[in-house]
């Protein structure tokens, strides 16, 4: 059976050499450049069996594209992770994106209030990850030409003929995650994260459910408490 690790280094060497059209000025994969951070995350935290499976779209800004973890808010993925590894620079970076790993000023909302909400609970990252994980869907970071320079473009944006491979090496990935992991549960972080995971594990002994995606770009994220909404909606589907 294929190992996290193994499976995280087929996914990374089959979506490099993918290229992609349209009005994308750079794509990233942190699963190459900071290849030693996240090795270091799958190596301590993705060991033994998991009850769930938390999946998220693809990296962020300030998140995983900064320090090659799922939602990787810097300090969340310092303090609370305990990870500190070399980070790397994309092959092709653009200048206005630039990496600057654990150093990175911005932090990302998304990660902070998902790790936030599970240190929250659980305490410590050990205990979360007793029977948890967290990975995203898609390792690869899109960007546009917005008006003061390069903004996010997520995955779903993206015309369909420029997917198919990606989503089959993405499904892939899944598959082999759930598989090693030996999952009940995946949770897909937000709407779309719940679709692929429904279609890509239909055929697999595996409850797929949801929590509101936690990004303050979303207007039901930034009412309340996020935590309090994500944790009710777990409870509600059982899982919690």
């Amino acid at each position: 059976m294929t190992t996290l690790l193994e499976a995280a280094a087929e996914l990374r060497d089959a979506v490099d050499p993918m290229r992609f059209d349209g009005p994308l000025v750079a794509v990233y994969n942190p699963l190459a450049y900071a290849w030693e951070m996240h090795a270091a995350y799958v190596r301590r935290h993705g060991q033994g069996r998991k009850k769930a499976v938390f999946l998220g779209m693809n990296p962020g800004p300030h998140g995983m594209v900064q320090t090659g973890v799922p939602f990787g808010d810097p300090p969340m993925v310092r303090d609370f992770l305990q990870l500190d590894e070399p980070i790397g620079q994309p092959e092709h970076a653009h200048p206005l994106l630039p990496i600057s790993g654990l150093h990175h000023r911005r932090g990302e909302v998304s990660g902070r209030r998902l790790w936030g909400l599970f240190q929250k609970k659980f305490g410590t990252a050990d205990m979360f990850f007793k029977d948890h994980y967290v990975l995203n869907y898609c390792p690869l970071a899109f960007f546009a030409e917005g008006k003061r320079g390069p903004v996010n473009y997520t995955p779903d944006k993206l015309p369909s003929d420029q997917t198919r491979a990606l989503y089959a090496a993405c499904d892939m990935h899944l598959r082999a995650v759930v598989t090693a992991t030996g999952a009940e549960w995946v949770v897909g972080v937000g709407g779309f994260a719940q679709k692929r995971a429904e279609e890509t594990l239909a055929d697999m002994p595996v409850k797929v459910t949801t929590i509101l995606h936690p990004s303050p770009a979303s207007p039901m994220a930034n009412r309340g408490d996020w935590g309090e909404t994500a944790t009710g909606q777990l409870r509600a589907a059982g899982m919690w």
